[in-house]
C-alpha cells in the first residue's frame, strides 16, 4: 500500500470538476446530476456517489462499521460541500495557478522516494490499489491546493510567542508523553462562536455520553465516524502515528500516564471537546543528529530573452572562469538570479540536502568537495553549485524548538481551521439536493 497522506485518502480517487454555474450545459445535467449547489459552483451526484461508496469500501476494509445511510449520505455531502468553497477560495486567491506541474511532479517524486521506486513506476505502482494515474494526479493537486489554501488563510495567523516556546522546552525536559511516539484516535465535539450556554451544556453532556459508551466497550472508530466533528471522523478518528514533540499541547496533560488501549475522559478547549484514545504508545531516543552540507550556488532563469540554450552556456562561461581563478562568489553576486543568496555570492549556508528539489539534492549529494558541478537544470532555472564542506551536526536543541512552534501551532490549528470553515459555511450560499 502507498505511503500516501490520508488527507487525500478520500479525494485521490474523485476528479474534482470544479465546473461552474454559468459553465453547466442541460447535456451534462442530464448525464450527470446536481446534488448541491454551492455559491457559484456545484458538487455533481457523480462524485457524491463516488465518496460515498469509496468510504463504504474503505469501512469495509478496516471491518468497521459506518454511521447510519441518512447520517452518512448528509457528511460525505458536507464534506465535498467544504471541499467546493474551499477551491473556489482558493481560486479566487490565483492559489490553482501556483500549484505547477513541477511542484505536483516534485511531490509524486517525494511519494515515490518514500516507496522506494523511481518517478516512472508510480503508474504501476498505483494499479496494484487500483488508483488510476491521472485520477491520481488530479486528487493530489487538489490536497496540495487544500494545504497552501489552509497555510494561507489559518496557520500563517497562529502566532506562537516566546513564553510560549520556553515553557514548551522546559516541558519536554523531563515529559514522558513529550518523549514518546503516539498512535492516536480522536473525538471532537466543536462548538460554534455563537453557541449559548445551553447549547455548550448540550454538547458536553453529549460527549460524557460518547465516553460512557466506550466504556462499555463500544468501538471508538464507530463512535467517531457518528458523532465527531473532526477531518478524520469517516476515518475512525485516526490520527496516525504523532511524534511526542508534536503533540498538541491541550493533550499533554491528560495523556499523562495512559497506557496503549486506554481513553480519556471528555475534556475542553475553547471552541470545542475532546476525546482521545491511546491505540499504541513507544518511547523514542531524544538526540538527534542530521548530516548537512554548506553549499553556494549560481542559478540562471530562462526569460524571453535569455533561453535554455543561452543560460546553460553562461553557466559553462563562468566554470571557465572559476577555473581561471576567479572568485564564485564574485560571480554569484554578477550573475545570479537567486535573490536571496546573490549577494552572498551564493552561500546556502549549512543544510540538509533533502531540503532542496530533487535535481538539486542529487547534484548536491553527488559532488565533490570544492569542484563546481556541471549546469544542471530545476523547476527554478539552470544551476552550478559547489559543495564546501560537510558535517554530522547536533540538531537536538534546534529541534526541541521547531517541535515546540510546531506543537503549540498544531494544537491551535485544529480549532482555528474548524473556525475558518465555519464562517466560510455560514456565508456561503448552499442549496443541497440530496
Amino acid at each position: 500500500m502507498l505511503k500516501i497522506n490520508i488527507l487525500f485518502s478520500l479525494v485521490a480517487l474523485i476528479i474534482s470538476t470544479n465546473l461552474f454555474a454559468d459553465d453547466y450545459s442541460e447535456d451534462v445535467q442530464l448525464l450527470d446530476g446536481i446534488a448541491a449547489i454551492v455559491n457559484e459552483g456545484i458538487v455533481l451526484k457523480s462524485q457524491f456517489i463516488e465518496a460515498l461508496e469509496l468510504v463504504k469500501q474503505q469501512a469495509a476494509d478496516q471491518n468497521m462499521q459506518l454511521p447510519p445511510e441518512d447520517i452518512l449520505e448528509e457528511q460525505i455531502l458536507e464534506r465535498l460541500i467544504i471541499t467546493e468553497l474551499q477551491m473556489q477560495r482558493a481560486k479566487m486567491i490565483g492559489l490553482t495557478e501556483q500549484i505547477s506541474d513541477q511542484y505536483l511532479n516534485d511531490s509524486i517524486q517525494q511519494i515515490a522516494d518514500q516507496n522506494g521506486i523511481s518517478f516512472e513506476e508510480m503508474p504501476e505502482l498505483l494499479a496494484k490499489d487500483n488508483i488510476e494515474y491521472s485520477e491520481f494526479r488530479n486528487g493530489l493537486r487538489e490536497d496540495l491546493t487544500l494545504r497552501e489554501l489552509k497555510g494561507i488563510e489559518v496557520l500563517r495567523n497562529i502566532r506562537v510567542s516566546e513564553r510560549e516556546i520556553a515553557q514548551c522546552k522546559l516541558d519536554i525536559e523531563n515529559n514522558v508523553v513529550i518523549n514518546s511516539d503516539w498512535q492516536l484516535s480522536h473525538i471532537l465535539l466543536s462548538i460554534s462562536e455563537s453557541a449559548s450556554s445551553n447549547e455548550i451544556s448540550s454538547i458536553e453532556e453529549k460527549a460524557i455520553e460518547i465516553y460512557q459508551l466506550l466504556q462499555e466497550n463500544k468501538d471508538f472508530r464507530e463512535l467517531a465516524a457518528l458523532y465527531s466533528d473532526g477531518p478524520t471522523a469517516l476515518e475512525g478518528g485516526s490520527l496516525g502515528w504523532l511524534n511526542g514533540q508534536q503533540i498538541p499541547s491541550i493533550f499533554v496533560n491528560v495523556l499523562q500516564n495512559m497506557k496503549a488501549g486506554e481513553v480519556t475522559r471528555p475534556f475542553r478547549a475553547p471552541n470545542s471537546y475532546h476525546i482521545v484514545k491511546v491505540d499504541d504508545v513507544r518511547s523514542t531516543i531524544e538526540r538527534s543528529e542530521i548530516n548537512q552540507s554548506k553549499i553556494r550556488h549560481i542559478l540562471i532563469e530562462p526569460n524571453e530573452i535569455i533561453d535554455d540554450a543561452t543560460a546553460k552556456q553562461q553557466l559553462n562561461d563562468a566554470i571557465e572562469k572559476i577555473n581561471q581563478g576567479v572568485e564564485f562568489g564574485v560571480l554569484a553576486k554578477l550573475l545570479s538570479d537567486d535573490i536571496g543568496t546573490a549577494n552572498l555570492g551564493g552561500d546556502l549556508d549549512w543544510q540538509e540536502t533533502s531540503n532542496f528539489t530533487s535535481k538539486f539534492k542529487e547534484a548536491a549529494d553527488s559532488a565533490e568537495i570544492g569542484v563546481v558541478t556541471e549546469p544542471f537544470r530545476s523547476q527554478f532555472g539552470w544551476h552550478i553549485l559547489e559543495v564546501i564542506d560537510r558535517r554530522v551536526y547536533d540538531n537536538t536543541e534546534e529541534i526541541k524548538e521547531m517541535n515546540c512552534v510546531n506543537r503549540i501551532r498544531i494544537s491551535k490549528q485544529e480549532e482555528e481551521t474548524i473556525l475558518w470553515l465555519q464562517r466560510m459555511r455560514d456565508e456561503a450560499y448552499v442549496d443541497s439536493r440530496i
